[in-house]
C-alpha cells in the first residue's frame, strides 16, 4: 500500500498520560512551548544575522533553489513545505528583488519553472555561508552530541 505525503502528516492521537494528583501542568515543560521559545531564539538570531534582509521563508526558498536547480513554483512550495499561496507570495518578493526568474520548464513546456537569477545565485552562495554561522550561534548552548542528537530528533517529528 502506498503511502502519500497526506498520510505521512496525519497525526495518531494517543491517550495523554494523566496527571499525577500532585503534579500540575506546567508550561513550561510543555514541548510546544519549549519548540516555540527555541524557534523564537532562532528567529532572532536568523534576523539579526542574515543578509539582503531575506526571512526565513525566502531563505529557504532560495537555498533549495540553489540545491535542486529549477523547478516548478508549486513543486518548491512542496519542498519547503509552504502552501500555494504562501510560496506565490514568496517568489513573486523574490522575482522582484531579482533573485529569481520563470523560465520555461525543462521537463514540461507548458509549465513555467522558477531559477535562480545570477545575482540570486550570489547572493544565496554568500546567505547559505551566513546561515551556517547562524545554525552554529542557534545550537552553541549544546554540546557537539547534542546538537547532532536535536537535529536527528527534529527530523523524526519532522
Amino acid at each position: 500500500m502506498r503511502q502519500t505525503q497526506r498520510d505521512k502528516l496525519k497525526v495518531v492521537a494517543t491517550p495523554a498520560l494523566p496527571l499525577a494528583a500532585d503534579k500540575a501542568y506546567v508550561l513550561d515543560e510543555q514541548v510546544g512551548f519549549l519548540m516555540r521559545v527555541a524557534m523564537q531564539r532562532h528567529t532572532a538570531i536568523f534576523t539579526s544575522r542574515m543578509i539582503e534582509g531575506l526571512t526565513q521563508t525566502q531563505f529557504a526558498a532560495l537555498a533549495k533553489l540553489y540545491e535542486v536547480g529549477p523547478c516548478s513554483q508549486n513543486h518548491l512550495g512542496r519542498l519547503i513545505y509552504l502552501d500555494a499561496a504562501t510560496i506565490k507570495g514568496v517568489v513573486d518578493r523574490l522575482s522582484a528583488r531579482g533573485f529569481v526568474t520563470a523560465l520555461a520548464d525543462p521537463k514540461d513546456r507548458r509549465r513555467r519553472a522558477v531559477a535562480l537569477t545570477a545575482h540570486g545565485r550570489a547572493v544565496t552562495e554568500q546567505a547559505i555561508k551566513v546561515a551556517a554561522d547562524i545554525t552554529a550561534a542557534t545550537l552553541i548552548p549544546l554540546t557537539a552530541e547534542e546538537q547532532r542528537m536535536v537535529t536527528r530528533l527534529l527530523k523524526k517529528l519532522g
